[in-house]
C-alpha cells in the first residue's frame, strides 16, 4: 500500500469536502445507483469529513463522521474509488475516524454496513446490533456498533 495522508474538515466550502463528494457521487451515485438527491442530506453541514490522499495527493477514499448529543459518532458515507480498493485504504480511514472519536470522549461509533461488506468491519472491532437487516437505497443494510475506550487523550 502506498502512503496515504488522511485530511480532515467541517468546512462544506474546502477542496477537502469537494473530494469527499467526487468519490461519493463516484462510488454511490455512479457505481451503486444511488440517486443523487438521497447522496448529499441534512447531514452534511454536522459532519466531520475524512479524505485519503496518496502520496500524489490524489483523493482515493472517504468516510464522514456525524456526531450525536450522547457520545455516538454515527460513520456514514465511506467509499473508496474502484482502482483503489483492497489495499488497505478503508482500514485507514476507519483507523483515523476511531483516533478521533477517542480523543474527542466519544463511547462508541455506529455504522450502517452493506451486508457485503461486514466481515470487513467485524475485522475492525466492529459488533452488528439486534436491528434486522433493513434497505437503504435498495441496497441491503445491517447496523454495527463499535465500544470505544472512552479515554481524553
Amino acid at each position: 500500500m502506498a502512503h496515504l495522508s488522511i485530511e480532515i474538515t467541517t468546512s462544506l466550502n474546502s477542496a477537502v469536502y469537494e473530494d469527499a463528494l467526487a468519490i461519493r457521487k463516484e462510488v454511490f451515485v455512479q457505481e451503486q445507483h444511488v440517486p443523487a438527491d438521497m447522496e448529499v442530506d441534512s447531514d452534511e453541514g454536522r459532519a466531520i469529513y475524512f479524505v485519503a490522499y496518496d502520496t500524489d495527493h490524489r483523493a482515493e477514499g472517504t468516510v464522514r463522521l456525524v456526531p450525536d448529543e450522547k457520545g455516538v459518532g454515527d460513520v456514514q458515507r465511506m467509499a473508496v474509488r474502484q482502482n483503489y480498493r483492497h489495499h488497505g485504504i478503508g482500514r485507514v480511514l476507519l483507523g483515523a475516524v476511531a483516533d478521533y472519536a477517542e480523543k474527542n470522549a466519544y463511547s462508541q461509533l455506529l455504522l450502517h454496513a452493506q451486508v457485503h461488506a461486514i466481515p470487513f468491519y467485524e475485522k475492525l472491532g466492529y459488533q452488528l446490533t439486534d436491528r434486522p437487516e433493513f434497505l437503504d437505497a435498495g441496497i441491503r443494510h445491517r447496523e454495527m456498533i463499535k465500544p470505544l475506550s472512552n479515554e481524553v487523550k
